[in-house]
């Protein structure tokens, strides 16, 4: 079973990204992406 979560840009907060996780998955996802707002490619956290 899956799940969507937010992602969030570390540097300035925006919310960018939707993707789904699996739900089984204790720890919290950590992923490097593109920031449109930042025009660079930044360290996206998951929301909670």
């Amino acid at each position: 079973m899956r799940k969507t979560i937010t992602l969030v840009c570390e540097e300035c907060l925006s919310r960018n990204y939707k993707v789904s996780k699996n739900v089984l998955t204790p720890t919290r996802l950590v992923l490097n992406k593109y920031c449109p707002k930042c025009k660079k490619v930044t360290k996206h956290l998951e929301t909670r």
